[in-house]
């Protein structure tokens, strides 16, 4: 019996410490969170709709939000969900971050040029592309065509991160706003650096006004930035280099920090004295997710999951993609991910997401539609049904580049039909027959049609955000059903 006691006080106080990083999260982000912050959260505690949303970058060119991915003082979150929206003709200055980046590109074409294996790679990009760029590697964004706006989202890992604030940009080029990296020396050091005067520096750090994302045509505002696709390529690489060569340099006189810029930028740019390769590098290439082939496809929808055997930068990051379409009115069957947590952007239409406790009582059901973003614990079962309005469609990221393989628990493949027999029809205190009669009711599988009754056609905008979930509920039953099942599992 004291075996048992202690194992049920020490379970008891680590969901006690949960609740506190719970806590932790909501006194740290209640302060703000941006321009959006946290308006329009529903009453109750709705931990898996994804509303803390920051304006980044906002200018007359584009601008970029970032959705907090679910953390606090306890607890770190995974990933963060960046959306990047750019005019036309439009450039996303060079920088880099402390972050890794996976680019997904929703709608438009762009360019992407970034510091690979100590040379620039530039890649074009088309819609449903994804590209990885490495946390450290300097790189821009194009929106070179004429007359479409870019939409990319991105998801921003936080393993790398320098911890000051949802990510950390480094801009390589820059003026007032924003500010070089660069300005952080004295202008003596530079201008010695650069071998030209100081009046020569000055007007290369103070010109650039027009934000993170300009315009590249000329008719707008003026920018530094307007030639530069006109730029050779050896010129454009020297160009990224020049700035990232003096701070590692700089940083050399100086007693280095245990994060050393001089160690963030050997990964940049490789080896200080490496040899330029004669032949221009290759570099990784995408992966579009719209050229492949459906994992999983019925009547009522479709399932596309990418691995790191797919896509190997994936491995890099340690993170999956996948991609579902539901026709309307349908279901994607309740199911669990063994492996990773999932991180979820309503790309069309509109849905409702159904998650719930391990002790069997309801997490969450909530409406979402087109720009909402979700996440799925690890092991929590749930499931999404589509409006009947039309299709819905939603895209993601997980935190395992590991084949996830998604365990079903009801429909045609589910973990019930693998596993009936007596033993689980004793567990739920039904007949063999009886069991085999409802298992045997459904004969789709993964995506299923479902009942009016769950997808009413008059959904509306103003319901998208209910949410069934009450905090007093949640606790004590999460508390006594992890006890019990410590205590049981020692009998």
């Amino acid at each position: 019996m004291g075996r048992k006691r202690a194992l049920f006080l020490l379970v008891v106080v680590v969901c006690c410490a949960l609740v506190a990083g719970v806590g932790g999260y909501e006194e740290e982000e209640g302060g703000g969170g941006g321009e959006e912050g946290r308006a329009g959260r529903a009453e109750g505690v709705d931990w898996f709709l994804l509303q803390d949303s920051k304006q980044m970058v906002k200018t007359d060119a584009g601008n970029m939000r970032v959705v907090r991915g679910f953390g606090g003082k306890f607890m770190k979150s995974h990933m963060h969900i960046g959306f990047i929206t750019m005019e036309p003709r439009s450039l996303f200055i060079p920088q880099y971050l402390d972050s890794s980046l996976i680019l997904f590109i929703r709608k438009g074409e762009a360019r992407i040029g970034h510091i690979y294996k100590d040379d620039l790679v530039e890649k074009r990009l088309k819609a449903g592309d994804i590209y990885r760029i490495e946390a450290g590697s300097a790189f821009y964004l194009i929106n070179s065509a004429e007359g479409q706006i870019l939409h990319t989202i991105c998801s921003i890992d936080t393993s790398e991160s320098l911890g000051w604030h949802t990510f950390q940009s480094f801009f390589i080029g820059g003026g007032t706003y924003p500010m070089s990296i660069l300005s952080g020396f004295d202008p003596l050091t530079l201008s010695t650096a650069f071998n030209v005067s100081v009046p020569e520096l000055k007007e290369l750090l103070t010109r650039q006004q027009a934000g993170p994302i300009v315009y590249l045509s000329r008719s707008h505002s003026p920018s530094i930035w307007a030639g530069f696709l006109d730029l050779e390529h050896h010129q454009k690489l020297a160009h990224l280099k020049r700035v990232v060569h003096l701070k590692e340099k700089y940083s050399e006189e100086k007693e280095q920090p245990k994060w050393s810029f001089r160690k963030l930028l050997i990964s940049v740019l490789g080896k200080a004295n490496k040899k330029r390769e004669d032949k221009k590098s290759k570099g990784p290439d995408s992966y579009n997710i719209y050229d492949r082939k459906p994992d999983f496809k019925n009547n009522y929808g479709y399932s596309i999951a990418l691995d790191e055997s797919d896509y190997s930068p994936l491995g890099q990051s340690d993170t999956g993609i996948y991609l579902v379409n539901l026709s309307e009115g349908s279901m994607m069957a309740p199911h669990i991910n063994p492996r990773a947590t999932e991180y979820g952007i309503v790309l069309r239409g509109a849905g409702t997401i159904h998650i719930a406790y391990p002790n069997g009582s309801l997490a969450m059901s909530a409406k979402v539609t087109e720009g909402n973003v979700f996440w799925i614990p690890r092991y929590f079962p749930f499931c999404q049904i589509a409006s009947r309005s039309g299709p819905f469609e939603f895209f993601g990221f997980t935190t395992s580049a590991r084949q996830n393989r998604p365990q079903f628990l009801v429909g045609a493949n589910s973990l019930l039909q693998t596993m009936r027999g007596v033993e689980l029809a004793t567990a739920f205190g039904v007949s063999e027959e009886r069991l085999n009669e409802i298992l045997d009711s459904q004969r789709e599988s993964v995506i299923l049609p479902s009942a009016s009754i769950v997808a009413q056609p008059d959904e509306t905008v103003e319901e998208t955000m209910e949410v069934e979930l009450e905090k007093s509920e949640m606790l004590p039953n999460l508390i006594r059903s992890f006890g019990n099942d410590m205590i049981m599992g020692f009998d």
